[in-house]
């Protein structure tokens, strides 16, 4: 009867470990939801203006440091949202374990190559 109850707490504890893993993730993918609520009205609202100029006007606004900071933020910021998404998805919805570790491992790699991608492609016309 005892090995029963030891049992329980072990559970228990687990969980409550599970629990506030959980809860972490789930209020970085929340802020930086709300982060890129910002970003994206101003990136949109900008993008506007800038494609009725031209081409040459867009690359003038891009060396803006303002506006290249704020596109870089939000490549940070949109590259993290979306792999915490999907990592969320395939915890959730794979059940195979090896598959499960190389699908996270796959998002992540193709998150922060993109990112890092994109943020260079800023830099480059920036400088």
């Amino acid at each position: 009867m005892n090995s029963n109850i030891d049992e329980k707490f072990i559970k228990v504890e687990d969980m409550k470990t599970l629990k506030t893993h959980g809860v972490g993730h789930w209020k970085l993918q929340r802020i930086s939801a709300i982060a890129m609520i910002p970003l994206v009205i101003w990136f949109t609202t900008s993008l506007m203006l800038t494609l009725m100029d031209g081409y040459e006007q867009s690359i003038e606004w891009l060396q803006s440091p303002f506006n290249a900071t704020g596109l870089i933020l939000l490549f940070g910021t949109l590259y993290f949202h979306a792999a915490s998404g999907l990592q969320v998805v395939i915890e959730d919805y794979v059940h195979h374990e090896g598959l499960k570790i190389v699908s996270l491992i796959l998002i992540k790699l193709i998150a922060t190559v993109l990112g890092v991608l994109s943020i260079l492609c800023v830099l480059k016309i920036f400088l």
